[in-house]
């Protein structure tokens, strides 16, 4: 069978939809926003490990070497609502005491790590998650951002935040740009009511629109639309007409996520009327359309669900094969550090990952001990580094350089991965991949399915119940 293109016109590079492929290959799996993956994390690497790791940051850089880059990212667990297909670790309150509290809470952990931390703490981008951050008022974002000022030296840069439309006016958005937020990324999921209804999430076109219009008049650079797939009530028409919608809007990104229905794992989503979920094949129509339908109208895929116009920052570092992939999704930002503050939140420093603790009780009283709210981290391995290094190649170049790693690693990289080289084998005759003694390559049509060949290389990723807690590629 040769490639043929998805639609007509399409670029010899783009992605490829093959039912058949995918509905074969179609298995769970992680998405590697870290890796190892935060599963298993262990309670040994807790408080007192991430304090020597943050206290070594600077210390242990090589006499001449510049610290790694630095980011930050701030979780704001508050919702107004309670979104049924939420997967977020998040708090549904309206009551700004319980806001105005946690945030003094985050100001003593920016002041706790920067302690620290010590040496040179200017991070590159700040990023705010959650949660619903754009819940905060102007006074209460004013407030964040110096608080955070106090202990890192934030200058102008790429700042970027997660906002709910419905939580958004214009005095929020102006004072979201006065601060140096050029990056925004807008919550939409489907404009169909009866979707809309079926997940509680209530939002009209014309409120996003007009947000999105604002987040342009104040001067932000980068707009993103989340959409997902897959959701209840969801029909081919009716998203055809929400991307009629969203394209007209034209942001910069679109994220288009695979809803996955694990109510034994995320409790929103036991309100889900799983009957009226759609089927398998009505999802991979409803998917398809999406992807020919983007691409035709000049989006770049780059892989897991994320597309962007070719002048956008994402696009243009995927075509200089500097794309990143992480806990924000994929990012045109240097490989480097990011520390992570608030309930839940994951930092990567060096060969180490750290998570803190998952609610608010026990973060506040971590924190009134004057410790780090740590719940538990790793220390990675040479062969974790290793695979880590792989699984980014793959998932963010859709190709890896066997010689590359090679010198890099100082191995032979058949020997080394003979255990996982029958897995790599079928998946050429599959069609994902293609292999030759210097290249493996993921083929146009074997992109959709790049996390199927990432979990080649896991060695964590083991047992069919750990795949379980995993959704499914797409």
């Amino acid at each position: 069978m040769h490639d043929t293109p998805a639609y007509p016109g399409a670029p010899a590079s783009a992605v490829l939809v093959d039912p058949e492929l995918v509905r074969k290959c179609n298995i769970s799996g992680p998405r590697y926003a870290s890796y190892p993956t935060a599963d298993h994390f262990v309670e040994a690497y807790d408080s007192r490990a991430h304090q020597i790791t943050l206290c070594q940051r600077n210390t242990l850089q090589p006499p001449g070497r510049i610290a790694q880059p630095l980011s930050l990212y701030v979780h704001i667990p508050f919702c107004n609502t309670l979104c049924f297909f939420c997967k977020c670790h998040m708090v549904v309150s309206r009551d700004h005491r319980r806001v105005a509290r946690y945030l003094r809470y985050l100001a003593r952990e920016f002041s706790l790590v920067a302690g620290m931390l010590g040496g040179a703490r200017q991070p590159a981008r700040v990023h705010l998650g959650g949660g619903t951050p754009s819940i905060l008022n102007s006074l209460e974002l004013e407030q964040l951002m110096r608080e955070l000022g106090r202990h890192f030296d934030l200058a102008p840069g790429e700042h970027a935040i997660e906002i709910d439309p419905r939580t958004a006016d214009e005095e929020r958005i102006a004072t979201l740009a006065k601060l140096g937020f050029t990056s925004m990324s807008f919550g939409v999921q489907d404009f169909d009511p009866d979707v809309q209804q079926a997940v509680n999430r209530i939002q009209t076109v014309a409120e996003t629109a007009q947000v999105i219009s604002l987040a342009r008049r104040h001067g932000v650079s980068s707009v993103n639309l989340d959409l997902i797939h897959g959701l209840p009530r969801q029909t081919l028409a009716g998203f055809d007409q929400t991307l009629d919608h969203v394209l007209g809007m034209r942001p910069d990104r679109i994220a288009l996520y695979s809803y996955a229905h694990l109510p034994a794992i995320f409790k929103p989503q036991r309100h889900i009327d799983a009957r009226a979920l759609p089927d398998m094949e009505a999802k991979l129509q409803v998917m398809t359309l999406a992807i020919n339908r983007l691409t035709t109208a000049g989006y770049v895929y780059l892989g897991m669900d994320h597309f962007a116009l070719p002048h956008d920052k994402l696009a243009i570092a995927a075509r200089r094969a500097g794309l990143r992939h992480n806990f924000e999704g994929y990012s045109a930002h240097p490989e480097g550090d990011l520390i992570a503050f608030g309930v839940s939140a994951i930092s990567k420093i060096g060969a180490t990952y750290s998570q803190n603790v998952k609610t608010l009780d026990a973060y506040y009283d971590r924190l009134d001990h004057d410790e780090l709210p740590v719940l538990r981290g790793i220390n990675l391995t040479a062969d974790d580094l290793l695979r880590r290094t792989v699984i980014q190649s793959l998932l963010c170049h859709f190709e890896l350089s066997i010689e590359s790693i090679e010198i890099a690693y100082l191995m032979k990289f058949r020997d080394y991965f003979s255990a996982e080289w029958d897995n790599l084998e079928a998946l050429e005759r599959d069609g994902i991949i293609t292999i030759d003694p210097e290249w493996i390559t993921v083929t146009p049509r074997g992109r959709l399915l790049v996390r199927t060949v990432a979990m080649v290389f896991d060695k964590h990723l083991s047992r069919s119940e750990q795949r379980a807690r995993f959704a499914k590629v797409i």
